[in-house]
């Protein structure tokens, strides 16, 4: 059994602060397009971290510039970096306009990256996809006859609700059984039972790495083609417990409505050509990344990685993503040296990436040359203000911090902790920034916090 884990989601609040960081971003943005969890001790040790160091390429830049140099970043964060509680640190920190790299430690040296592996995912995810593109599930006959059996068709949409009409949904803008039944009904044929196709899937269900606790912890659920509810017991509970059957559940829910037996439901690969009878559509993808980035959710990131192996026709399994979401980054030049992932959520202890690569990613949705990737960083949690940081940057003593200037996406196992995303220095400039900390110690998720803030306040000229 594999080490414990944590997660905490947060429903998203939006305060002054976010409009002020929203602002700076915008303004940023706006300039570049004119301009141009965990005890890894079965795995080869990592090595210690190493001091900042000064690499080709990095040249020091000058204050008349506004940038950050190397050598103000070295000293402003030295101390905080050498904190023990971060561990093994991988850090690096660019300069979004330019892409140079201003400061580094280990940053080539792969890590478990937590849920910041959802990061690539969204980006491979926006290179790929049409923002606006929905997931198809159908209700189709299983025969000829205007009685049989009916197929539940799954295509990879994991937010298909069994909630009640009138009732919220976990997912905003979730299709929902109910509407499935009601075009069964008006469809002339008479269901005698029915049966779940998740052939759209393959592979195992669960990824190398999760410990199966996690699915009782509210964290996963196997991966099927067709789930309700990301496979949650208790849809409007934050830290529901998952079901290991998630496609039977959906369809079981789809007999009940029908006034079906839900124990006779089966598996079964719908007829070639088989008439559709009932079908529903998820939320546009851009609704989909912003719910998985927010709050951090594992089954949406395992899911939206399959439709970009779908894409650019890779088999729609844990392996298939994972080639398909590092090959698109890789075409987009982002640096995957290094990359060893087994999913594309980052819940796995098996998985590995550098701070380099994940920087690589956010600098090119800050820099000028990916515009396709430029609504990622509307998708990253904002610091006090949303998503898995709304609780985070918060100093009510001195009512200071980079609350509302910064947005990462944050990760988090047991002794390992992840924090990547863009900032806007005390100067004005916009930083994109990646820190990974494994065998970290107790206090190493505030540390992180700290390194972060420094950065943010430092200007470093």
């Amino acid at each position: 059994m594999g080490p414990t884990r944590w997660r905490k989601s947060t429903h998203v609040f939006v305060g002054l602060a976010v409009l002020a960081f929203v602002a700076a971003i915008v303004g940023a943005a706006t300039f570049f397009t004119t301009a141009g969890h965990g005890n890894a001790g079965a795995h080869a040790p990592v090595p210690p971290p190493r001091a900042p160091t000064v690499k080709p390429g990095m040249v020091p830049v000058t204050d008349t510039a506004g940038v950050p140099s190397v050598g103000g970043l070295a000293a402003a964060l030295g101390a905080v970096a050498a904190d023990p509680n971060l561990g093994r640190l991988g850090g690096r920190i660019t300069d979004a306009m330019t892409g140079k790299e201003l400061w580094q430690v280990a940053d080539d040296v792969p890590l478990v990256p937590a849920s910041t592996n959802k990061v690539l995912t969204a980006a491979a995810a926006l290179l790929t996809l049409d923002r606006e593109a929905r997931i198809n599930t159908r209700v189709v006959a299983g025969g000829p006859n205007p009685q049989g059996p009916v197929v539940l068709v799954g295509a990879g949409d994991p937010t298909l609700s069994a909630v009640a009409p009138g009732q919220d949904t976990w997912y905003r803008g979730a299709p929902r059984i109910s509407d499935l039944v009601e075009q069964v009904h008006r469809s002339g044929v008479t269901p005698t039972a029915v049966q779940v196709d998740t052939s759209a899937f393959s592979g195992p269900t669960l990824a190398p790495g999760w410990d199966p606790t996690d699915i009782d912890n509210g964290d996963i659920a196997p991966i099927e083609s067709v789930m309700i509810d990301a496979g949650r017991i208790q849809p409007s509970t934050v830290n529901s417990r998952r079901s290991k059957t998630p496609a039977l559940d959906a369809g079981r829910e789809l007999a009940k409505g029908l006034g079906l037996d839900p124990g006779a439901v089966t598996v079964a690969a719908a007829p070639s050509g088989a008439r559709q009878l009932a079908v529903v559509q998820s939320a546009p993808l851009v609704l989909r990344l912003s719910e998985m980035m927010n709050a951090s959710d594992n089954v949406l990131a395992e899911c939206i990685a399959r439709e970009v192996a779908a894409a650019i026709n890779r088999p729609q399994s844990f392996a298939g993503a994972v080639d398909a979401v590092t090959n698109r980054l890789s075409t987009a030049h982002v640096d995957i040296t290094g990359a060893a992932l087994v999913d594309s959520s980052g819940l796995s202890i098996d998985d590995r990436l550098t701070a380099k690569t994940l920087d690589g990613a956010v600098q090119a949705a800050a820099g000028p040359d990916q515009p396709a990737i430029r609504p990622l960083l509307d998708l990253l949690p904002v610091a006090g203000g949303s998503g898995t940081l709304a609780d985070r940057f918060l100093d009510p003593a001195t009512n200071q911090g980079p609350a509302g200037w910064l947005r990462a996406k944050t990760g988090s196992l047991t002794a390992i902790n992840s924090l990547v995303g863009v900032v806007t220095d005390s100067s004005g400039r916009v930083l994109t920034f990646a820190f990974i900390s494994n065998a970290a110690g107790p206090n190493g998720r505030n540390v992180m916090d700290a390194l972060a803030t420094r950065l943010w306040t430092c200007g470093c000229a």
